[in-house]
């Protein structure tokens, strides 16, 4: 006798159970809603949107970007990705999505290198986990706005890994 599969679950499930998961995420950093930071999911992939408010702006003529706003988008995207990363396998693992926000990594270091000025309109950022270990995990981001070819930012970090859950 051969076992049956149990059929897949629809589409609108898996997405829904990804988008709540995403969203508990983000909640655990109020920052990220001061900033009105937010992230578009496609798959495990991860675009984070910063859009435009002249609350960002720190030189007025010409009007640029302020670093601080630059580096805090960038550092968030780089946290963000990483707890995206670590949380993928569990709720694609058939688990459900967390109930309330998880533990997410700590900065130990971030540098940060402003290569153009952010100029007054929405600033695009993407992260990736180079290491995972047990008690750290390094990250890259970068920033652009019109030309992922022409980033206005990009950082490397490392992070403090929350405890495991044994």
């Amino acid at each position: 006798m051969t076992a049956r599969r149990a059929a897949p679950e629809p589409v609108e499930v898996t997405r829904q159970r990804r988008d709540q998961a995403l969203a508990t995420l983000v909640a655990g950093v109020p920052y990220i809603t001061f900033l009105g930071v937010r992230f578009e999911r496609r798959g495990d992939e991860l675009t984070a949107i910063m859009p435009y408010a002249s609350s960002l702006i720190g030189n007025p003529a010409p009007a640029a970007l302020h670093g601080g706003a630059t580096a805090a988008f960038l550092e968030m995207t780089a946290i963000i990705s990483l707890g995206w990363a670590m949380l993928w396998p569990r709720i694609e693992g058939g688990g459900q999505a967390p109930g309330a926000a998880p533990a997410l990594p700590k900065t130990i270091d971030f540098t940060i290198d402003y290569l153009r000025a952010g100029l007054p309109r929405d600033a695009y950022a993407r992260a990736r986990v180079t290491r995972v270990g047990r008690r750290y995990a390094s990250v890259q981001s970068e920033a652009w706005q019109d030309n992922r070819d022409r980033p206005i930012a990009q950082a490397a970090g490392h992070f403090l890994m929350p405890p495991g859950d044994g």
